[in-house]
C-alpha cells in the first residue's frame, strides 16, 4: 500500500493485470482487509442494482471494500469484480446488464486479438500501378 504522503488515487490508475480468461484488462485495488481485489476497469454502476455481496465502494485513500448497505443510497456507485463481467468464466446470469457488459467484452477480447495478428491490408482493387 502505498504511503500517506500519497494522497488519494483515483480508481482507474493503479495496477493493471491482463485476465489469464479473456485477455482483457482488470484493476487491481488494495482492500481494506490488506488484500488486493482485481475490479472492472472503467465500471462503476448505481449500487441499488448490484447484489450487496458484490458492491465493491471506492473509499478516499483509494481501497475498496463490500458495501453490504440494504438498501444503499439511490444514488451511491460502486464497482465490480472482474471476474463477473470476463466473458471467458461461466457464471450464471445474475442481472441483465450484466450479461450485456460481458458481452460487450466478449467483443472486445475478439477485437483485442485480432489486432495482435498484425494491421489489416486493404483489398486489392485491381488498380493499374502507377510508375
Amino acid at each position: 500500500m502505498g504511503s500517506v504522503d500519497e494522497g488519494a488515487r483515483p480508481w482507474g490508475r493503479g495496477q493493471v493485470f491482463a485476465c489469464p480468461y479473456c485477455g482483457l484488462p482488470q484493476d487491481r485495488v488494495p482492500t481494506l482487509e490488506q488484500d488486493w481485489v482485481l475490479l472492472e476497469p472503467g465500471v462503476d454502476v448505481l449500487a441499488h442494482l448490484v447484489p450487496a455481496e458484490h458492491r465493491w465502494i471506492v473509499l478516499s485513500d483509494g481501497r475498496v471494500t463490500v458495501y453490504g448497505v440494504c438498501p444503499p443510497d439511490p444514488f451511491q456507485r460502486c464497482r465490480i469484480e472482474h471476474r463477473l463481467a470476463c466473458p471467458g468464466q461461466r457464471l450464471p446470469d445474475l442481472w441483465r446488464w450484466l450479461t450485456a457488459m460481458r458481452a460487450e467484452n466478449a467483443r472486445r477480447s475478439e477485437r483485442q486479438a485480432g489486432s495482435k495478428a498484425g494491421p489489416e491490408l486493404p483489398p486489392d482493387l485491381g488498380l493499374p500501378d502507377v510508375g
